[in-house]
This record gives C-alpha cells, structure tokens and sequence, in this order.
C-alpha cells in the first residue's frame, strides 16, 4: 500500500501544508487503524480514500494526529493531485464524499482549484481574556466554525507567540466548536490581500500552516470589506507559509493553489 506526502498550496517543497495521501481503499479499514496511522504520519492531515463504481469519484476522510475532522483544504487538495499526478485519474474534476458534502476539484493552469461551502461569519464581541491571549488587542473579532481575529497590521500578525491553551478555550466558548482561531489583517506585500495565520489547539495541531478551511471564512469576510470577489491570501506560518487565493460563487468559495510531490513510500501493514 502505496501513501504520498504532499505539499499543498505551495509552488515548490517545504513550504505550504505537508499533507498524507493513502492509496484508495476497497472499503474503509477501521477508524482505530486510520488515526494510529495519522498519529503515526504526524502530519496535520492524513487523507484517507474510498473508490467509488465511479473513476472520478470518491469518498474522503481526514485525521489529524488527535482526531477526525470535518473539513480539510490542504488534505483534499493533496488528494487530488495524488489522484491527478501519481495515479494519473484521467478526469475533468474529482468529486469527493466527505462529512461536509461534495467537494469538487479541478485542474487549473495555475495548480488546482477546489470547490468548497462558504461559511461567512458574524460580527461579535470581544470574548474576555482574548487580548491577553493574543498578547494584542483585536480590532474586530467575527465567529464561524473558527473564531477570527482581525487585527491591525500584517507585522502583528507574523510577530503574534499567543497562549495556545488560552486561545483553545476562548475560541471554544465563543464559537460554541472545537477552539480554532484565525488571526488576520490587510497585507504589507503587493502580492497578496490577506496576512493571516491559523492556530488549531481544538483539532490537535498549535498551529496549521495552510489551511483551506480556514479561508472558507476569511473569504466571504474579506470579499465584504474590500468589495472585490477574488482575493490572494498570504497564510503566515513561521518558516512555510501558504498561498490561496479565493473567489467567491454564491454560497460556495473557490480555494485555487499549487501542489507538489515530496515523498512516496509504501506502508507495511
């Protein structure tokens, strides 16, 4: 059994989100087995495969070290090019069965581009203890699946060592999830929009370094505010970063970005 370690939303190795990429199953081995292999991997996704009676269809299912999750950008996006470039899936687009519908993925020019539920936010209070948290105050704070923090400058958001457990419990309380929380502000670079970064303590991950479902909510948010459909976000992880731009499609976003190859191997199980 055959299983590739991608990197994705990223234009060349090492940089973007490291995702792991197993060879289709027949049928789903037991959850037990996937998260010991996704503890094992250690990466923030390990992406798990169901064929279908269809060549361009499949199930999806994603596991951090810690737990499944609902939703993964970076894991489906590094499925699909698994299925584009290593298995060579001679399709159109890739539709994908997960636990938030069907997801889409097309080739594109520039890389691929996914086909995800927006999730626009509300306006909120600042939840007590976030500035401490934080280490800053945050201009404005909006709530989706994710907490987001928008604040005052792009250095801000680079220079950001928060409290990791602190933020767990008040992106929880406020959001009512798992405690994730986005931090964001406008760009100091003329190549993209957005600087932002994601902290994920509630999915077992301190800090994620591109995140697809992340900018599902920075999208609509940030298409508001700059009044322009399609947006270049700059993911602001020390030392990686990713690079996703958005457009926006009614109720869905488009999440576009690059992927490359990094490791194949072969499982022993």
């Amino acid at each position: 059994m055959r299983q590739w370690t991608v990197d994705a939303f990223a234009a060349a190795p090492f940089r973007g989100n490291p995702a792991c990429v197993v060879e289709p199953f027949e049928a789903w081995p037991e959850d037990a087995w996937m998260q010991a292999l996704a503890k094992e991997n250690n990466q923030a996704e390990t992406a798990f495969l169901l064929k279908t009676d269809r060549p361009d269809r499949f199930s999806l299912r994603w596991f951090t070290p810690g737990m499944e999750v609902p939703l993964c950008g970076h894991a489906t996006l590094g499925s699909a090019h698994v299925l584009f470039a290593e298995l060579g899936v001679d399709a159109e687009a890739l539709t994908f069965d997960s636990r938030s519908g069907p997801l889409i993925v097309r080739r594109s020019a520039d890389g691929y581009e996914l086909d995800f539920p927006a999730d626009p936010p509300r306006r909120t209070d600042v939840p007590a203890g976030l500035a401490e948290a934080l280490g800053v105050t945050p201009v404005e704070v909006w709530a989706g699946a994710y907490l987001i923090a928008v604040l005052d400058t792009a250095a801000t958001v680079r220079g950001l060592d928060p409290d990791i457990a602190a933020l767990h419990r008040i992106a929880g309380e406020a959001t009512g999830g798992r405690g994730n929380i986005v931090v964001a502000a406008l760009s100091d670079d003329p190549a993209f929009d957005v600087v932002d970064r994601f902290f994920a303590p509630g999915s077992g991950v301190a800090e994620d370094p591109a995140t697809g479902s992340a900018h599902c909510i920075l999208a609509p948010l940030y298409t508001d505010k700059l009044g322009r459909a399609e947006l270049r976000f700059l993911q602001a992880f020390p030392g990686r970063g990713g690079e996703i731009s958005t457009a926006m499609r009614g109720e869905r976003v488009l999440l576009r970005g690059q992927a490359v190859t990094v490791i194949e191997s072969r499982l022993r199980l």
